[in-house]
């Protein structure tokens, strides 16, 4: 059996970012027959339209590995109530020049973490609209907003706390059945 290949996107470039925990904690409740690719977004340049004609080598694998994935997977921070904007700009570079979105047709789901009580809500929301646009299918339930607590990730850097792990599992069971029925 092949592997689901999905393109994992996290929306935070710090080195221990919650986000990057949660990512990788959630991997660890797919079944195996799904792959995570991290995808880099720290490396691009600033999106910039005069380089439509010809992409930079850095855009151009952006776009590659976006294309090559089954399904998608962001994981985001929130920064000023939105999008972090490394986020959006490698989203801009993947779905563009014009007729070249990497990301159409692809389904997708949001989540994150943050220290916040509303974690991240304002940033997926405005993610949710972007990705629409983009023609991607975003999984609408469960919404994923956690509120960073200690002991939240386990020395294992799974999830320490027994509810939000059974919740995040029925979040990546629901995920894994919705990129199943649009594969």
């Amino acid at each position: 059996m092949s592997k689901t290949r999905v393109a994992l996107l996290v929306g935070s470039l710090r080195k221990d970012s919650f986000n990057r925990q949660l990512a990788r904690a959630v991997e660890k409740l797919a079944p195996e027959d799904f792959g995570f690719e991290h995808i880099r977004i720290d490396n691009l340049p600033l999106y910039n339209q005069d380089f439509d004609g010809d992409y930079p080598p850095e855009c151009r694998r952006l776009k590659d590995e976006i294309g090559a994935a089954d399904a998608l997977l962001f994981v985001t921070a929130e920064y000023n109530r939105s999008i972090p904007g490394v986020l959006k700009n490698a989203i801009d570079i993947a779905s563009r020049p014009w007729g070249t979105n990497s990301f159409a047709g692809k389904p997708a789901a949001v989540l994150g973490v943050s220290v916040g009580a509303q974690g991240t809500a304002m940033a997926q929301q405005h993610l949710r609209n972007v990705l629409a646009y983009l023609d991607v299918s975003t999984l609408a339930q469960p919404e994923v907003f956690i509120q960073h607590k200690e002991g939240l990730f386990g020395p294992d850097g799974a999830i320490g706390s027994e509810g939000t792990r059974k919740f995040l599992q029925d979040f990546v069971d629901r995920y894994v059945a919705w990129v199943r029925r649009h594969g």
